[in-house]
């Protein structure tokens, strides 16, 4: 375990206990947000629109939210177990008893183990945000007490993330929950304000000479808790809220009303105030619909105003923001939108994919490494034998392609990914991508990429593979033949053949007006005056 601070900002692609444990020092971050899997049992996909209109947009398979107790999850419970926190294993052991060893309890033994690090990680300072369901949210606040202390617990928030609807049998569930923890008794809080509405603004009739609005309040401290001060202020006698050289002040700054009944009064300015203190329920920040300009086709993605509050309410500028489950990025692009510092940490390279062009979309030039994803021919071969979806979704990216086939196998030809591109800088044609990263090819693959590239009326297609082409695979690509662009004046090879080795040396597949983000929905570009050079 690392015990100094990582540079920020950072990504990482990897199992978030793993990293949490070997990159992220003790007491090293201010905030966390963390929007885990809830549990649901269900499949979420990313969607991929096709720029060419001749088809569907692409779903992708992002994370199946699915768990069952085995190896792994009494694995994770004996860490809880051996960790040390003897009031968590003691909650978590007794929900075993209770559950049995189904998939909540396995569900519930991952996010446990997890906490505990959360809560090493976090300053003295800082504060937690965990974003759930109805699902789990009952016991996971239970975890959270049994790691932070139940008087570390500040709030429960209620957002509401849909407009009503139907739901079969019951009511409608269209409410999600932030668990808001503190790892101390002082912390970061700065409270957010919304506008008045027009009623309560309607309240401000009265007006100083000069136009100024405000409302009379009460000076006394009758029925107050904690006292107040007792004397006489031009005539009135009363227990005051404050003392008597305060009260002179206030009346020097013309800001005591007298009444015609002889009482005093505090004037409060509209233009001074802040607003209505946002309260628990959230009913002001819409959830994101197809249409929104923000949304990038990743489930589950959360409006950017939703973590632009949390983060502004919870840290300060250049504080350190942590969102260990980060999908898309929501939380590490309202971090940096808001001057702070960030780490995201997923377990999926598409969505790692997703967060780097994300922010270099909204943040050109922003200053971020990307960690765990392979930086050289031995780590990527590493990759390749341990997931070998993984590795393809890696490797499709690295020659901007979109990803084309899920998890779950289908007719996909052998396909993996689809570069677009624009012979003739204007209509957009497609380039299919094959990866392989076993030991083993051979020119029937090659055959199979040719047929698929016929049958798709592909114009062109890529075929990656750990190993060295042999030459009968590189006569049988030459013979897919060439097309030619009118624009560069060049002709290139239909079926091209590209090396991991060559990968790394900075080798792309040969084509005309790549477009790397085609097929991925672009975040609308940020102003932010504290922009770096990409690393």
């Amino acid at each position: 375990m690392s015990s100094a601070n990582r540079p920020t900002n950072h990504l990482y692609y990897g199992d978030n206990l793993d990293v949490l444990r070997r990159e992220i020092g003790d007491a090293s971050i201010d905030l966390i947000y963390l929007d885990p899997p809830f549990n649901s049992n269900a499949s979420y996909n990313i969607l991929f629109r096709s720029p060419t209109g001749d088809g569907a947009d692409a779903q992708i398979e992002a994370f199946e939210d699915t768990w069952r107790w085995n190896d792994r999850a009494e694995d994770a419970f004996d860490q809880v177990a051996r960790s040390g926190h003897t009031k968590a294993f003691d909650l978590l052991n007794a929900m075993r008893a209770f559950l049995g060893e189904n998939d909540m309890m396995a569900y519930l033994a991952m996010m446990a183990v997890r906490v505990i690090e959360l809560h090493r990680v976090l300053k003295p300072s800082g504060s937690l945000y965990l974003h759930c369901d109805s699902t789990a949210s009952h016991y996971l606040k239970l975890l959270l007490d049994g790691v932070f202390g139940a008087e570390r617990y500040r709030n429960e928030i209620i957002w509401k993330r849909t407009t009503a609807h139907a739901d079969g049998g019951r009511w409608g569930r269209n409410l999600d929950t932030l668990l808001f923890y503190t790892r101390g008794a002082e912390y970061v809080w700065d409270p957010p304000y919304t506008t008045y509405d027009a009623e309560y603004e309607a309240r401000f009739r009265q007006r100083d000479p000069d136009r100024r609005r405000w409302m009379d309040d009460n000076l006394t401290a009758k029925g107050l808790s904690g006292g107040g001060y007792t004397y006489e202020y031009k005539g009135v006698t009363s227990l005051w809220r404050m003392p008597e050289e305060t009260m002179r002040r206030l009346d020097a700054e013309g800001r005591l009303h007298f009444t015609r009944s002889g009482g005093i009064r505090l004037k409060r300015y509209l233009d001074e105030a802040k607003g209505m203190p946002v309260q628990a329920l959230w009913a002001d920040i819409p959830a994101l619909n197809s249409q929104a300009q923000e949304r990038l086709g990743y489930p589950t993605q959360k409006p950017l105003a939703l973590l632009e509050r949390i983060i502004a309410a919870s840290s300060n500028e250049d504080d350190v923001v942590l969102d260990p489950f980060c999908g898309c990025g929501t939380a590490v692009h309202a971090a940096q939108k808001l001057d702070r510092q960030w780490i995201g940490i997923d377990v999926t390279h598409l969505a790692i994919s997703l967060i780097e062009r994300r922010m270099q979309a909204a943040f050109p030039g922003v200053a971020f490494t990307v960690e765990g994803t392979p930086r050289d021919l031995a780590s990527a071969e590493d990759l390749a034998r341990r997931d070998k979806y993984q590795f393809q979704w890696w490797a499709v990216s690295m020659v901007d392609a979109m990803p084309y086939a899920g998890r779950k196998k289908g007719a996909d030809g052998g396909i993996d990914g689809i570069i677009y591109f624009k012979p003739d800088g204007r209509h957009t044609e497609r380039a299919l991508v094959s990866v392989k990263g076993g030991d083993h090819v051979g020119v029937t693959m090659i055959r199979d990429l040719h047929s698929a590239m016929i049958r798709e009326k592909a114009a062109a297609a890529v075929f990656v593979t750990k190993v060295a082409p042999s030459r009968p695979m590189e006569k049988e690509a030459a013979a897919a033949g060439r097309f030619a662009s009118e624009v560069t004046g060049k002709s290139y090879p239909r079926l091209q053949i590209i090396t991991l080795a060559e990968l790394f040396k900075g080798h792309r597949p040969d084509l005309p007006y790549v477009d790397a983000t085609a097929a991925f929905r672009q975040a609308p570009r940020e102003s932010n005056s504290r922009q770096g050079s990409l690393l």
